[in-house]
């Protein structure tokens, strides 16, 4: 199968269909078409042209001024690919590099960047066999485009840098040599346009919003089993209250938890309280306020990837190269920041309904095991689960209201939407162990109720789960079964249908 490369939006719900499956690239015929009559118009621009262009025969940033002769132009390029390899740090992971070549790919396919046909092509090359660059976490202030991070994308194209080839990581020198592929040889305009653009942030957001949408599903169906657990009542979901404050992401949680407990003999049983805590009654206003966050990321990131994000951009129709600033990272830096307070709340308050649940209220045993002072129990899951929730309200800080002057002054605004991304994803990593954790803890709970049963839907899960991670009898190490949950849920596919309803 190949997806062809053009003009056509680009959707996360396309993005992760390409990732799950062995789907190879090509560049559509309207995509080639655009991509060498923008790179025409360029060359005949350099011989027509006296006047220094921008990035195409000066220098960049503060050395924007400097002229740079036609003999040169190639060597420039190169040197600028090279003098800004200099990230540092952790590596990106290797989806989120794959994800980085996705993207550099479709900004480029537009023809307004001047770059040659066979540098894209050698992009898609090193995506259809799974040549991953090696790029770094740190080095990125999000605005003149992600530069150290695309450099280090941009390296193996010139048979430098590190690759990951076959399990292995390799010298680009080698692999291109393997394949009998050269390196490419940059013209004019063609670093910079490798350089400049927001695919960096752009790939880490949406690798993050692929699994925040199925962690909204998770924290709506465990909140769901919690409150089966917890013997919760279930008129704080009735659509009525709902309808007279009808924010989309809220009347969706909660019809989606009815759903969950559909037929369940738990929920309808006679309840001796009149009202549940926060952290039950309040999971359609709180849940569904993540979910409204999340739309707009979603727009926001769908918005940027289908984008051209370099600098200059060339204007064939209307005969103009025009030096502007569409690398600024700042979209997608408050974006990013949302993103990480949007889903450190989902660990918020699923804490709690862990923390209720271990609490020996409603007939439940003191932290969920028998034999409790024997057995500590499920103590100190919730323990854990409270210092990364405290961890993530530190990673919530927001990056895009810092700023660090750079390039002598010339660049004096910043976005830090790198900064925000790579923190942004651990606030989201964490958020699934808090997950798992309260999962662990429900199930646990639920089979004090017996011999009530919950729905038939939540029941089929459990009895796949309890295959997993079995009932907690009497203490063992707890770790392990935080570990085996968290694989359980990583190995559960969820249908786009039901995650981007």
């Amino acid at each position: 199968m190949v997806h062809e490369i053009s003009s056509q939006i680009l959707d996360i719900t396309d993005i992760q269909e390409l990732l799950h499956s062995n789907v190879k690239l090509a560049l559509s015929e309207t995509a080639t078409t655009k991509i060498k009559a923008c790179r025409e118009y360029l060359e005949q621009r350099l011989k027509d042209q006296k006047e220094p262009i921008y990035g195409i025969n000066t220098g960049f940033g503060s050395l924007c001024n400097v002229k740079i002769s036609d003999e040169h132009l190639s060597k420039l390029q190169e040197n600028l690919v090279m003098s800004h390899a200099c990230g540092t740090g952790d590596r990106v992971p290797q989806e989120i590099v794959k994800l980085m070549l996705l993207l550099k790919v479709q900004s480029l396919s537009y023809g307004h960047s001047g770059i040659q046909l066979v540098t894209v092509q050698r992009l898609i090359d090193f995506y259809n066999h799974d040549i991953l660059p090696v790029v770094f976490e740190q080095g990125s202030l999000g605005a003149s485009g992600d530069l150290a991070p695309l450099a280090h994308l941009s390296l193996p194209l010139l048979g430098k840098g590190s690759v990951y080839y076959k399990g292995k990581e390799v010298s680009a020198a080698e692999v291109l040599a393997e394949l009998d592929w050269q390196p490419i040889e940059l013209k004019a305009k063609e670093g910079l346009a490798l350089l400049n653009g927001t695919q960096f942030m752009s790939a880490y957001g949406v690798h993050m919003l692929l699994k925040s949408y199925k962690l909204s599903y998770f924290a709506d169906f465990f909140a769901a089993i919690s409150l089966e657990a917890f013997d919760g009542r279930l008129e704080p979901f009735n659509d009525l209250i709902h309808l007279i404050r009808p924010h989309n992401g809220q009347l969706k949680t909660a019809k989606r938890v009815q759903g969950f407990v559909e037929g369940s003999e738990l929920i309808s049983q006679e309840k001796k309280h009149v009202q549940d805590p926060y952290s039950f009654r309040c999971v359609p206003q709180v849940h569904g306020a993540t979910k409204d966050t999340l739309a707009f990321i979603k727009k926001t990131f769908e918005t940027e990837i289908n984008s051209v994000t370099d600098n200059p951009n060339i204007f064939i129709a209307e005969d103009a190269i025009i030096s502007g600033g569409n690398f600024h990272g700042q979209p997608l830096a408050l974006a990013l920041d949302y993103l990480a307070i949007a889903m450190a709340e989902l660990g918020n308050i699923s804490e709690r309904r862990t923390f209720q649940l271990v609490s020996g209220l409603r007939d439940l045993p003191a932290f969920l095991v028998n034999n409790s002072g024997l057995n500590s129990g499920f103590m100190i899951p919730q323990y854990t689960a409270a210092s990364i929730v405290s961890q993530n309200k530190q990673y919530a800080t927001p990056a895009s209201i810092d700023s660090i002057v750079s390039s002598n002054g010339q660049e004096d605004h910043v976005s830090m939407g790198a900064n925000a991304a790579t923190k942004a994803i651990k606030v989201v990593d964490n958020v699934e162990r808090v997950l798992a954790i309260e999962l662990l803890n429900a199930s646990q709970a639920l089979v004090f109720r017996a011999p009530l049963k919950s729905s038939e839907f939540i029941e089929t899960y459990l009895q796949m789960y309890r295959a997993e991670v079995p009932f907690v009898d009497e203490d063992r190490e707890l770790h392990i079964a935080i570990s085996d949950t968290l694989s359980f849920m990583q190995n559960i596919n969820v249908e786009n249908e039901v995650l981007f309803d």
